[in-house]
């Protein structure tokens, strides 16, 4: 979901009450407007207030007049009449029939907020924040909105929520946040209600309660609110607070998204590029990427590289998939960083230049993307567009290899045959200094796919919960060498500890803070031959997302590779990203965790022949041993389902303990 975003909207001019805004002049209106006018004329604030509004707007049948209204407030400010002050301010805020001043609008706002007109104390607190007008001082912005919240201001509500939510201004404090977004929400402020229900949905400064998450949401979307729009879509999405409905997810994405919302766009883009809740469709894809893209959103601008350079949905060019690239690259996205190298050292639409490519692919290597690594490590070995360096091939080679990439491996492998001893010792030296990016700040955080990509997870895998105190199960490789680990939950992203590893059968146990929807383990000689079993994971988010994906198939043999009597060879179609996820059977009980793909090359050479569907999965008599290595997490294990269930509830269940590993 969408984190609660700092966005302040200063208030238009205020309306005179004394008159209804219309274009036709009735022969009433003609009375009112002369009565108005010579009253006006003759010194009278209100008049003049009242005439300049009706000049602003066009009422009473008056042609609207900015340059003589700004005129009639200004007299009537002059005489100290709040909301004329007000509406003056206003004036030279915008630009209105007044040099766009925002030191004068600031002088207007104070002296009409020095009178308790709420708008103008919202506003001039909103200058404040901004730094619009006046030095910025959030601590002064958040005494004047408090001033407008105290008399029932909406707008100044939820910004004072907004202010103890984020801590600005003032001490962060989420109860006192979510009692101001309350008091905004209940006056039907959809922003307020929105924000409020980001706080049941995160369990921030109340308890989390999704269904009441659910319903603020739909208040504020009901409102035509983007960002509720937004947020309840993922709810349908995700199936949190609502049963999952992708039909109902595509309908409110929609219509956030034709209010230009770039997130609903890019979301939007992804579910028909999947046929997710809607027919797949690529040329509408690309529709909806290329919306989001040129609002500078940079995954969009990644994926319409990828349309480009592939044709999938759009003719297939080259250029264009450089030129896209190339916007997001600037915008620090490592994919593209790396496309864009990639594109360079062959040439596609772009001059091949290796020196370029190897500045792109050292960009998206310092974001610690492994891809990207293992190219700046092959870069220097053979010296495409660097001076060969064997130290810093191999410090690159290794710090990909450790993610698990097999050509880093063994790019590695071939170096040390080629380097002394004391040139090994000084890459790994060198390796072990690097300092990943640092990812974002402990703790629950921006859940949308564009949030998540921003933190930079240099390796992704999935996981299982087997309690509901927060002991994760996940695979080895996917965690592996780690410097920090965080795992995306139905609560929220939070960090996760590596509690014990077994790098013999590949698996790790974490543990994160809060509660999770764990899923019972059984022994797994109780499973046959051909028996149905299933994974719900997240393969490959860069391209197909964040939202879990259902792979289902068969026990295909009781051993793996050669044989190996710890794995089970399934016909799953797993893919990158589903590594840790669990395997369960008709019942819902695990029996194994998802571990590898047969190796193509391996698999051609021997055979001459491509393999289809030919993964493994550690069996769950290995999960268990290791569990029992750890007394009080196997007690807390979950008793195996003995009764037949529906399949759709098998997937629920496996759905709600499956959780997205980051790895950093």
């Amino acid at each position: 979901m969408k984190a609660n975003r700092l966005r302040w909207f200063l208030l238009f001019l205020l309306v005179g009450t004394v008159f209804q805004l219309s274009a036709q002049q009735s022969e009433a209106d003609r009375k009112l407007l002369a009565d108005v006018r010579a009253k006006a004329e003759k010194g009278d604030a209100q008049s003049q207030y009242e005439l300049g509004v009706a000049l602003s707007f066009g009422a009473l049948g008056v042609a609207k007049d900015a340059v003589a209204a700004v005129s009639w407030y200004r007299k009537a400010a002059e005489q100290n009449l709040a909301a004329a002050q007000y509406n003056l301010g206003v004036c030279y805020e915008q630009g209105k029939a007044a040099t766009k001043n925002e030191a004068a609008a600031v002088v207007w706002y104070r002296k009409a907020a020095e009178q308790n007109l709420a708008a103008a104390q919202y506003n001039l607190g909103v200058c404040y924040y901004r730094g619009r007008g006046v030095i910025k001082d959030e601590v002064e912005a958040v005494k004047w909105v408090r001033k407008a919240a105290e008399q029932n201001h909406a707008s100044a509500q939820n910004g004072l929520g907004l202010c103890y939510s984020n801590g600005e201004g003032v001490a962060k404090d989420t109860a006192e946040a979510v009692r101001w977004y309350r008091k905004a929400a209940d006056q039907n402020f959809p922003r307020a209600q929105n924000n409020l229900g980001l706080c049941y949905a995160a369990g921030r400064g109340l308890l989390k309660d999704e269904i009441e998450a659910v319903r603020w949401l739909r208040k504020a979307a009901d409102q035509n609110d983007p960002d509720g729009q937004y947020n309840l879509a993922t709810c349908y999405l995700k199936g949190e607070g609502v049963a999952r409905n992708q039909m109902e997810a595509v309908k409110w994405f929609h219509k956030a998204a034709e209010q230009n919302d770039p997130d609903a766009q890019f979301n939007l883009g992804g579910l028909y590029a999947s046929g997710e809740g809607v027919v797949k469709d690529e040329p509408v894809a690309v529709n909806w990427f290329r919306k989001a893209a040129e609002q500078n959103h940079a995954s969009a601008q990644f994926n319409m590289g990828q349309c480009y350079l592939t044709g999938r949905g759009v003719a297939k060019n080259e250029v264009e998939a450089a030129k896209w690239f190339r916007k997001a690259a600037q915008q620090d996205c490592a994919f593209a960083q790396r496309s864009l190298g990639v594109l360079y050292a062959n040439g596609q639409g772009v001059p091949k230049d290796e020196v370029e490519a190897a500045k792109w692919i050292r960009k998206a290597a310092e974001q610690n993307d492994s891809r990207a690594q293992c190219d700046l490590g092959v870069c220097y070995a053979y010296g495409n567009g660097v001076v060969r360096n064997y130290v810093e091939a191999y410090k690159w080679g290794l710090l990909a290899s450790v993610k698990g990439n097999v050509t880093a491996k063994e790019l590695v492998a071939l170096l040390e045959e080629r380097m002394s001893p004391e040139q090994v010792a000084e890459a790994k030296e060198s390796a072990h200094k690097f300092k990943a990016p640092k990812a974002a700040a402990q703790g629950r955080s921006d859940m949308s796919s564009q949030g998540i990509m921003e933190t930079r997870p240099a390796f992704s895998g999935t996981g299982f919960s087997i309690s509901e105190d927060g002991y994760i199960i996940t695979s080895d490789h996917v965690v592996q060498d780690r410097l920090q680990v965080r795992v995306l939950t139905e609560g929220g992203i939070s960090s996760a500890r590596v509690v014990k590893i077994d790098a013999a059968n590949d698996l790790a146990l974490l543990k994160v803070e809060g509660k999770c929807t764990p899923l019972p383990v059984i022994a797994s000689y109780v499973v046959k031959l051909g028996s149905t079993v299933a994974t719900v994971g997240f393969p490959n988010i860069g391209l197909q997302g964040f939202a879990p994906k259902l792979a289902k198939g068969e026990i295909a043999a009781l051993s793996g590779a050669q044989d190996d009597p710890r794995y089970f060879q399934i016909s799953v179609p797993v893919q990158p990203g589903n590594s840790g996820g669990a395997l369960v059977d008709e019942r819902g009980n695990v029996v194994g965790v998802v571990a590898a793909k047969l190796n193509v090359a391996a698999a051609v050479a021997t055979s001459g022949a491509l393999p289809e569907n030919v993964n493994y999965a550690v069996k769950s008599s290995l999960l268990l041993s290791f569990l029992e290595s750890v007394p009080e997490v196997a007690a807390k294990l979950k008793e195996p389902s003995a009764k037949d269930r529906k399949f759709e509830d098998v997937v629920k269940s496996a759905e709600q303990a499956a959780v997205l590993v980051l790895v950093y």
